[in-house]
């Protein structure tokens, strides 16, 4: 027995067919759209670290400590804070021995109440043949961000 196909019959298969290419694009699409979703929630969540990140650093001060030569044999130490907050209760310790900071002046100057963002306070050293190149110094204060901060530089001669 022959198969015989009438008009309806092509459409009905037609009509098929477009019916299948169309869930497939739409399945396609769907994939794509939930890709897409994925990346923004990552991008999200990355945003939001940033956020975070920044608010903390907007709360905390920076302090550094570097060695400056005015003249020809005259040598300070400059000790500022490049953060974004003052420091508060600023001292200076040094834990491999101190053997060219003033001990007087490290007295008159430190603890400092304050040492506002940009701010810098300088120490006199006395710089002689026997001094250590480098030096292991402790700042310690407290800012918005913790009451108990610390940081360790190495500046050098």
């Amino acid at each position: 027995m022959p198969i015989s196909l009438t008009p309806s019959d092509v459409v009905a298969g037609l009509a098929f067919l477009l019916s299948a290419y169309a869930t497939w694009k739409t399945v396609q699409f769907n994939d794509r759209q939930k890709s897409l979703l994925e990346s923004q929630e990552k991008l999200n969540q990355r945003l939001l670290e940033k956020e975070d990140a920044e608010s903390i650093s907007d709360k905390k001060a920076d302090l550094g400590a570097t060695f400056i030569k005015l003249g020809s044999s005259n040598y300070r130490l400059k000790i500022w804070n490049k953060g974004k907050v003052s420091a508060r209760n600023v001292s200076v310790e040094f834990p491999e021995g101190n053997d060219c900071i003033i001990e007087s002046e490290i007295g008159e100057k430190f603890p400092l109440e304050v040492l506002d963002t940009h701010q810098s306070v300088e120490l006199i050293a006395a710089v002689h043949m026997g001094t250590k190149r480098k030096h292991a110094i402790k700042l310690l204060w407290a800012d918005d961000f913790s009451q108990s901060n610390e940081k360790i530089v190495y500046p050098t001669l």
